[in-house]
């Protein structure tokens, strides 16, 4: 399926034939989110072409990382989902993008910030030596969408929408709290101080959570 191919004998040069074409790492991050429609991917990636979304896609399956199926009744959709050989990548996804956060500061003009970009910031951001046996949950509330984090004896489980049950629900009302928190250019203190970020359930808990996420 390779559209190029590095003739070298090597494990990162196999990789980089199968996902190293542009967009194709992005699909496979939206893609860690669970099962998406080519409707749903179009909307996390706004720049990607549609040729371009079909043809990455096409790799994918072929590369045995992705497979598609049709939803039961009365879905009447085709989504598209990671193989187990594709979750394999979300170590090196997290890797990559925690290594290029270091030159984030604030968007370039025209990036957007979708909802899938911004759970992978969590997984990219998660401190998981610092969660050992923690049992929480979090709801982070980010305006035009909402993000859950729910960490079982130590294990993160990232998905969109409300949290059934949370510990701490963190809505930004203002500014880029929620990042500030994770880079650590700012504490939990300041933020609820002036306005920029309201919770609900103990004010304590954002503590918590600014040491579990931290870039």
């Amino acid at each position: 399926m390779a559209t190029r191919e590095y003739r070298q004998f090597c494990g990162l040069a196999r990789a980089m034939e199968m996902v190293g074409e542009r967009w194709a790492m992005l699909i496979v991050r939206d893609l860690l989110n669970g099962p998406q429609r080519y409707t749903d991917l179009r909307r996390g990636l706004p720049a990607i072409p549609t040729n371009i979304l079909s043809t990455r896609l096409k790799q994918l399956e072929e590369a045995g990382l992705a497979t598609r199926r049709a939803l039961p009744h009365p879905e009447r959709a085709v989504v598209y989902e990671l193989t187990e050989y594709g979750r394999d990548l979300e170590p090196a996804l997290v890797a990559l993008g925690r290594w290029g956060a270091r030159t984030m500061a604030e968007p370039r003009p025209g990036e957007a910030i979708t909802a899938e970009a911004v759970a992978m910031s969590f997984r990219t951001a998660y401190r998981p030596e610092s969660a050992t046996g923690a049992t929480i949950g979090f709801e982070v509330r980010m305006g035009e969408f909402t993000i859950r984090l729910q960490i079982t004896d130590g294990a993160l489980t990232v998905g969109f929408g409300t949290h059934p049950d949370p510990d701490l629900v963190v809505e930004r009302l203002s500014g880029h709290p929620v990042r500030e928190l994770m880079s650590g250019s700012r504490t939990p203190t300041e933020v609820l101080a002036d306005g920029s970020v309201r919770v609900e359930g103990d004010p304590a808990l954002l503590d918590r959570f600014a040491e579990l996420f931290r870039f």
